[in-house]
């Protein structure tokens, strides 16, 4: 593989992509949210990972939406967008300038908060609209940080736009706030690892395949799945942080 990695590395590289390519399927979110934490275990350098899986996103949203933008709420996007792309733009901002010590803690509390709110049953919940600009803002710029903001704009998305629409809305969401992304990285001269995110494409695709598959399933089971999932991230969320602040 040509990023740099001895064969374990690139086995899990190739499972995790796998995953997110699953979850992002199955669910219409969550593969940078459940991915990256686990990627930036064998590189820890967020700007090795978020291009490919920005390049990734592109491409199998742009797949999936090829025939569906029939069914996409185009008035509620340009609403939600007013606040979701400058918080976005500002997000960028803090990932292309900000240490990265910062960046992982950041990255790894946003993760740990998902993580106690599925491990619990809980639910992100937004019944004003001053809670869902909010919620937008915040989204957004965890987005522009670490791909990451999916949970909290779905809190808003999901109030607004029927349920037979959301996860195409969702897809064309994620599609614009990769590519106002990816211009930023090519503009400011980032490596975007086409070579390795093209050597993962099929790996992702195996899991973007069993996500399509099991979409239906997964929406019946989403309680279950989350408390699973909320407490491997909590486990994973807890090791890192340990691993940055913890005794040397």
């Amino acid at each position: 593989m040509p990023l740099e990695m001895d064969t374990t590395q690139a086995i899990l590289t190739a499972l995790i992509f796998v995953w997110t390519g699953f979850v992002r399927a199955g669910l219409g979110f969550g593969g940078a949210a459940l991915g990256l934490p686990l990627m930036l275990f064998i590189d820890d350098r967020p700007l090795s990972w978020l291009p490919m899986i920005g390049l990734h996103l592109l491409f199998f949203s742009g797949l999936t939406l090829r025939t569906r933008l029939g069914d996409v709420d185009w008035a509620y996007l340009r609403t939600a967008g007013v606040f979701i792309v400058p918080a976005t733009l500002a997000g960028i901002t803090g990932l292309l300038n900000l240490p990265q010590s910062w960046l992982l803690a950041f990255i790894y509390i946003i993760t740990l908060g998902y993580a106690i709110i599925w491990l619990a049953n809980w639910a992100i919940h937004s019944r004003h609209d001053w809670v869902d600009k909010l919620l937008l803002v915040c989204g957004g710029y965890v987005a522009g940080t670490s791909l990451t903001g999916a949970p909290l704009l779905i809190a808003v998305f999901a109030r607004h736009v029927p349920l037979a629409r959301l996860r195409n809305t969702l897809f064309v969401l994620w599609f614009i706030l990769v590519t106002i992304k990816m211009t930023a990285f090519v503009v400011v001269g980032v490596d975007l690892r086409l070579v390795t995110a093209l050597w993962l494409l099929p790996v992702a695709a195996l899991g973007h395949i069993a996500g399509l598959r099991t979409h239906e399933y997964m929406l019946r089971n989403d309680r279950h799945l989350r408390r699973v999932i909320g407490g491997a991230l909590m486990l994973i969320s807890l090791i890192a942080l340990w691993r940055l602040y913890g005794p040397a």
